[in-house]
């Protein structure tokens, strides 16, 4: 006589894949579910992040930096107000290139935190980030909201 259990352990055996694989894929789906609230603040922190890092980095060795260029100006008017009034200019004119509405720009080390540029209301601000960068005696940081 024939096994006729042989067709029920093949049946059983299958449902028991389809149930594995159901929970492997159920598991996928929960790890792979993004957090918000954790993606918005990486992207600010990317956002001043890569800018600090544009306005810091250069292409080829050679290369001028925009952070080196303020930084030359101010040191050659000895900080002086016209020099500060003229990096101020530079930087309005470079963060409206990367069109951004709500940012503050200062040097923290030789001005004693003196405000370079500044849009939008940071006293109101949620959901701050900030990048800083030094060159030579000047350290900059930038706030983006």
């Amino acid at each position: 006589m024939k096994d006729q259990n042989g067709n029920l352990y093949i049946v059983d055996a299958f449902v028991a894949i389809i149930i594995l694989l159901l929970a492997i894929f159920m598991l996928n789906y929960v790890v792979i579910i993004p957090n918000p609230t954790y993606l918005d603040n990486t992207n600010n922190f990317h956002d001043s992040g890569d800018i600090i890092e544009i306005l810091a980095g250069n292409v080829y060795f050679g290369d001028r930096t925009f952070i080196g260029d303020i930084s030359d100006v101010l040191k050659s008017g000895k900080n002086s107000q016209k020099s500060i009034a003229t990096v101020s200019n530079m930087c309005k004119d470079k963060f409206k290139q990367f069109n951004l509405n709500n940012y503050r720009f200062i040097e923290t080390n030789k001005l004693d935190s003196n405000v370079l540029a500044s849009s939008g209301n940071f006293n109101n601000a949620d959901n701050i980030s900030s990048a800083s960068a030094s060159y030579g005696d000047y350290s900059y940081t930038l706030y983006v909201w």
